[in-house]
C-alpha cells in the first residue's frame, strides 16, 4: 500500500507559501488568460490544421475542433476546481498525488513529461516551418540537411531552427516569471491580431465547393482528426502549473483556465472553416497551412505578414510549454521523485534555472530529430490520459475531502467529470496502434525508473523512515 501513499491537502497547501517554495507570486487573472491563449492558439491553428484536414477530417475539421473543444470544456471545469482548491505547482501530477497516491502521481508526472517535452518539440518544428517559409520569401534558403528532422528520402538530417528557438526561449524563461509573462502578453496580442486579419481577408475567398465532400474520411476520420489536434488544447493544463506564482489563486486560476479555453475554441472553429473553404483539403498537408492558403489566393504580402505573426504566435506556445515543463520538474523534484537539482530556485531570478536548461536540452533533441506527426500523436495521448485522471480525481476528492475549501466547483457532479472521462477516453481510442505501443513503452520505462529512484527517494518514504 506504500505505493498508494498520498500527500495530504494540508501539506500541499503549505507548499504554496512563497517562503517555502521560493517562487514569486506575481500573476493575476489577465496574466493567466494570456498564458492560456499563448499556449492554446498557435500550433493548432498555424500548423496542425493542415495535417488534420488532409489526412483525417477533410472540411469536417471544424467538427474535429468542436469535439476536441467539448472534451476540453468538461475537463477544464475539473481543472478549475482542482486549481482553486490545491493551487500548487505540478498540475495533474500534484492533483493525482492528493487523490490517488504516489505511484499514480508518478505515472501521471511521467506522462506529463512526455506531453510537455514532445509538445514543445512539435511546436518548435512548426515554428521552423514558418520561419523557413518567411525566409524563402526573401530568397534565403536554409541548407536542406539542416531544415527538418531526419528523413533519408528528403535528405534532411536535423531541424536546426527548431533547436535554436528552444534555447532562445529558455534564456527568456530564466530571466524571471514576470518578465516572461509580459513578453508573452505582447506576443499574444500580436498573434490574435494576425488571426483576425486572416479571418477578415480569407472569408471573401471561401468557395463552398471546397467543403464537398464535407466528410471524405467518414466520422472515423473526424474523430481521428480531433485526437490529432487535441494536444493544441493543453494550454489550460499549462496555466495550472503556474499556481504557486499566482496572486489569489482561488479566484484567478478558474478565470484564467475557462476564459482562455473559450476564446481559443471560438477562433479555432472560425479559422478551420475559412481555411478548408479557401484551399481543397487534400492540398493542406504542409507545415504552414494558414500562410499557404493566402499564397493560394494570391495574397502573398499578407501571407508574409501571417508568417511573421505565426512565428510570433507559435513562440508564445513554446514559451508556455517550456514554462510548464520546468514547473512540473520542480514539483516532482521537491517531492523527491526526481533529483533535487530540479527544484533549486535561483535566489535572484526566483525561477528553477537548472530544470529550465535540462528541459531545453531534451526538447531541442526531440525537435531536431523526430518528425512532426510522430510528436503530435504521442503528445495527444499523454494529454488525454492526464485529463482522464484529473477528471476522476474530482470525483475522488469530492468523496474523501468534502470539507475542502473550493474557490470553484464543477457543476452537475458526477455528470460533468464522467463526460470528461468518456470524451477523452474516446479520443484516445482514435489514435493509431503505433502511438499506443510507443506510449506503453514510455509507461514501462517510467515504472522502472520509479522503482530505481523515486520509490526510495520520495519525501513520503523518507518521512516514514524518520517516523520509525
Amino acid at each position: 500500500m506504500s505505493l498508494l501513499r498520498k500527500k495530504s491537502i494540508s501539506s500541499l497547501l503549505a507548499e504554496q507559501s512563497s517562503k517555502s517554495s521560493g517562487l514569486k507570486k506575481v500573476l493575476g487573472a489577465f496574466d493567466l488568460t494570456m498564458l492560456g491563449v499563448g499556449a492554446i492558439i498557435g500550433t493548432g491553428i498555424f500548423v496542425l490544421t493542415g495535417v488534420a484536414a488532409a489526412e483525417h477530417a477533410g472540411p469536417a475539421l471544424v467538427i474535429s475542433f468542436i469535439l476536441a473543444g467539448l472534451a476540453c470544456v468538461f475537463t477544464a471545469l475539473c481543472y478549475a476546481e482542482f486549481a482553486s482548491s490545491v493551487p500548487v505547482s505540478g498540475s495533474a501530477y500534484t492533483y493525482s498525488y492528493a487523490a490517488f497516491g504516489e505511484i499514480i502521481a508518478w505515472m501521471i508526472g511521467w506522462v506529463l513529461i512526455l506531453e510537455y517535452g514532445l509538445a514543445s518539440s512539435a511546436v518548435a518544428s512548426g515554428w521552423s516551418g514558418y520561419l523557413q517559409g518567411l525566409l524563402q520569401g526573401f530568397g534565403i534558403e536554409i541548407p536542406v540537411m539542416l531544415s527538418s528532422a531526419f528523413n533519408a528520402e528528403k535528405g534532411t538530417f536535423v531541424d536546426l531552427p527548431a533547436m535554436v528557438i528552444i534555447f532562445l526561449i529558455t534564456i527568456v524563461l530564466t530571466r524571471g516569471v514576470k518578465e516572461s509573462s509580459r513578453l508573452n502578453a505582447i506576443m499574444v496580442i500580436i498573434k490574435v491580431a494576425v488571426i483576425l486579419l486572416f479571418i477578415f481577408v480569407g472569408v471573401w475567398y471561401v468557395k463552398p465547393d471546397n467543403w464537398t465532400p464535407f466528410m471524405p474520411f467518414g466520422f472515423q476520420g473526424v474523430a481521428a482528426g480531433a485526437a490529432t489536434i487535441f494536444f493544441a488544447y493543453i494550454g489550460f493544463d499549462a496555466v495550472s502549473t503556474a499556481a504557486e506564482e499566482v496572486r489569489n489563486p482561488q479566484r484567478n486560476m478558474p478565470i484564467g483556465i475557462i476564459a482562455s479555453l473559450s476564446i481559443c475554441t471560438a477562433l479555432y472553429i472560425i479559422v478551420s472553416l475559412i481555411l478548408t473553404g479557401i484551399v481543397p483539403y487534400d492540398q493542406l498537408n504542409v507545415k504552414n497551412p494558414v500562410a499557404f492558403a493566402l499564397n493560394f489566393i494570391g495574397q502573398d504580402w499578407i501571407a508574409g505578414f501571417i508568417s511573421l505573426g505565426a512565428i510570433t504566435g507559435i513562440t508564445t506556445v513554446l514559451l508556455v510549454l517550456l514554462f510548464g515543463q520546468t514547473r512540473l520538474f520542480y514539483a516532482m523534484s521537491r517531492d523527491g521523485l526526481l533529483p533535487k537539482a530540479f527544484s533549486v530556485v535561483s535566489p535572484k531570478r526566483q525561477v528553477p534555472v537548472y530544470g529550465s536548461w535540462v528541459t531545453a536540452a531534451i526538447g531541442g533533441l526531440f525537435a531536431g530529430f523526430v518528425p512532426l506527426d510522430k510528436l503530435a500523436n504521442l503528445t495527444s495521448i499523454g494529454t488525454l490520459s492526464a485529463f482522464v485522471v484529473v477528471s476522476l480525481g474530482v470525483l475522488i476528492l469530492r468523496r474523501t475531502n468534502p470539507e475542502l475549501k473550493r474557490g470553484f466547483k464543477v457543476p452537475l457532479v458526477p455528470l460533468i467529470p464522467i463526460l470528461a472521462v468518456l470524451s477523452c477516453g474516446y479520443l484516445m481510442l482514435q489514435l493509431p496502434a503505433t502511438t499506443w505501443i510507443s506510449f506503453a513503452i514510455w509507461l514501462t520505462i517510467g515504472v522502472v525508473l520509479y522503482f530505481i529512484f523515486g520509490y526510495w527517494n520520495s519525501g513520503l518514504s523518507k518521512k516514514k523512515i524518520r517516523d520509525k
